[in-house]
């Protein structure tokens, strides 16, 4: 059958592939540059893992020097200046994580400690009730830093305590308190209700993979399909 058919690639087709291919292959090599960024993440999260406790110190720190390690601090909730995060689901239900300011023993610095998760209510305009331990607490968590910088499509991102999403410097701004420039996500039991199960933020590696392997599939097809389009019989 080839024999009878000559190779004639059409032009306009052809710069279409083209350009098609140069897509799918660039979206499967940003998906493959993802699973490497977090694969890198988590020899990081475990190293981070596997060194001591730091105690968190009432003046200011690097928060790169911190940054996933395992941290301890003592001092006094300021319940205040708690906020609610929204929409934070976990196995399937609808909540808020709550934050909440620690004063740290020995100064007026203060780090903002997410507490873990609670369920929303039926009815969303009956905020959850969420105790507060009193008096000098200690605190075992990891360190995270948040991003200074979130794409938001609502200008209305918070309304009183209750947050759509946490930008540090724009809680530091509300609340006036002099801030660690970590979040600590709490570790330590308490007896507050709250749910503490954190997702690593390496999670995801094979989900970036796949969707490598399908753009770079689609590209592969892109090439054949136009290249047998190609093929047409001899007159």
């Amino acid at each position: 059958m080839l024999a009878k058919r000559r190779f004639r690639p059409a032009f306009l087709p052809g710069v279409a592939a083209l350009a098609a291919i140069a897509l799918t292959v660039s979206l499967g090599n940003w998906q493959t540059r993802r699973a490497e960024e977090k694969l890198a993440l988590a020899r990081e999260l475990d190293d981070a893992a596997s060194h001591a406790v730091l105690a968190l110190p009432s003046v200011p720190v690097d928060a790169h020097d911190y940054e996933f390690r395992r941290v301890s601090v003592r001092g006094a909730y300021s319940p205040k200046y708690a906020i609610l995060l929204d929409n934070r689901v976990l196995n399937g239900a609808a909540g808020y994580q709550v934050l909440t300011p620690l004063r740290i023993a020995g100064g007026d610095m203060y780090v903002l400690v997410n507490r873990g998760w609670v369920a929303a209510g039926l009815r969303r305009d009956v905020l959850p009730q969420v105790g507060t331990p009193a008096g000098s607490v200690a605190v075992e968590g990891v360190a995270i830093i948040p991003s200074a910088h979130i794409f938001e499509l609502d200008a209305k991102t918070v309304e009183g305590s209750v947050w759509q999403n946490l930008v540090l410097g724009r809680y530091a701004k509300w609340s006036g308190l002099r801030l660690q420039p970590i979040v600590l996500q709490q570790t330590s039991d308490a007896a507050d209700g709250l749910t503490r199960a954190w997702a690593r933020p390496d999670t995801g590696v094979n989900i970036h993979r796949g969707y490598a392997f399908q753009w770079y599939a689609l590209a592969i097809t892109i090439l054949v399909t136009y290249v047998a389009l190609s093929f047409k019989p001899q007159t």
